[in-house]
């Protein structure tokens, strides 16, 4: 487990993050949401601490046990499944910020559920995300997130607990007396890139590697984003394309669990921005349900590349936070299908409207679940004069 020192020093970087992600100022009398799993108690009763002193108003909400969520999923009728509490709404409009302390107890309990159940509660669920969107684009509320190491996520890293705990205090630079600083110089050094690639007029990005052969067109109006507090630890550079541009073959080399079910080899085509071919060596039918969840479940919304200088995380983790994040010899890119960020728009997110979005090809859905590739890649950026730019090769950006 983490000692004191690491959960100080975490709760300092999720601080950092929280205030770095949100455009306008964090201020007294701020309601900031702390959610957690039963590991996470140490450090959320740090960050409620912290918390207190910044006067701010911080929510604690403990994480239904793997036993509670199984229950509701298996014994839900139709109404429960749709059922948001009263005041759920009231609170969601008017948080100023949430902090979410992943450490769970199991990442399979939910294994023997029928996945449209699962769909039916995310899209029961959908309006309070897009409720905190709408308030992240006005710069009234941001979110973080961390992940602390347990005995289910190790065992399914196939890591001893001390390996998987000593990849999270290296990631997140908690080995440092100021891991804040760290995190700052990350974020300099990001920003050149993030410049850099902002500067070209880009008609498509074509990614190549052993499994992979895709070509991804950014739209108008987008940015690349990125190591901006969000998520701690993130090292990922992303944007949000318009999805009607994707074609070619991504394949997923890393596993991912989701919703309960480890899901391995995935291999998606796509033709006109859609996955029109399916294919997994675990976990298929899960898949298949998945991006069929809704008319955006199977369209990409996020393209992500992770510049190995920047990370150094080198091992599976069995977790999406850290996976998608990984660094190791290659870097890794990843896609995401489903919802898009509204914050890769160029222009004033909060005039992104649901009509706009379609417009530009920002992608709509309940889903957003990132697929990782780690193979040595080249990824290069066919601009609209014809000119051709490796932007990445060799596990990290050519700038």
């Amino acid at each position: 487990m983490l000692k004191q020192r690491h959960l100080e020093r975490y709760a300092d970087v999720l601080l950092w993050g929280l205030k770095t992600a949100r455009s306008n100022r964090i201020k007294k009398g701020d309601i900031i949401l702390v959610r957690y799993h039963l590991a996470g108690l140490k450090l959320a009763e740090i960050l409620q601490s912290r918390l207190m002193d910044m006067r701010m108003h911080p929510i604690l909400r403990l994480n239904p046990t793997p036993a509670m969520e199984h229950t509701f999923f298996d014994k839900a009728d139709a109404h429960q499944l749709s059922f948001i509490p009263p005041g759920e709404m009231e609170l969601f409009r008017n948080l100023n910020g949430s902090i979410f302390l992943y450490a769970p107890e199991s990442i399979t309990h939910l294994s023997g559920i029928e996945p449209a159940r699962i769909s039916r509660r995310a899209i029961t669920l959908k309006p309070q995300r897009d409720i905190l969107n709408k308030r992240d684009a006005a710069g009234d509320f941001s979110w973080t997130l961390c992940m602390l190491p347990t005995e289910a996520l190790a065992r399914h890293a196939e890591l001893s607990m001390a390996a998987y705990t000593d990849q999270i205090i290296k990631a997140c630079w908690l080995h440092r007396q100021d891991p804040v600083s760290q995190w700052q110089a990350i974020l300099k050094n990001a920003r050149t890139v993030k410049e850099w690639l902002n500067r070209m007029d880009v008609e498509r990005y074509h990614v190549e590697s052993a499994s992979v052969d895709l070509d991804i067109t950014p739209g108008e109006h987008r940015q690349w984003i990125g190591i901006s507090g969000h998520n701690i630890p993130s090292f990922e550079l992303f944007l949000s394309p318009d999805w009607r541009g994707t074609r070619g073959v991504f394949t997923a080399n890393l596993p991912s669990f989701r919703n309960g079910n480890r899901v391995t080899g995935v291999r998606l085509e796509f033709k006109k921005g859609r996955a029109v071919s399916i294919a997994a060596a675990q976990g298929e039918t899960f898949v298949r349900q998945q991006l069929g969840m809704d008319a955006g479940a199977g369209r990409i919304g996020e393209f992500s590349l992770t510049d190995k200088r920047f990370s150094k995380i080198n091992r599976f983790m069995a977790n999406t936070l850290f996976d998608e994040n990984f660094g190791g010899r290659n870097g890794n890119c990843h896609v995401a299908l489903g919802s898009s960020y509204a914050d890769t728009y160029t222009g004033d997110p909060r005039k992104l409207t649901k009509k706009l979005k379609a417009k530009l090809g920002f992608n709509d859905s309940a889903l957003h679940w990132d697929m990782v590739n780690t193979e040595k890649k080249r990824v290069v950026a066919h601009l609209k004069d014809g000119k051709h730019v490796t932007i990445y090769e060799n596990g990290q950006f050519t700038h």
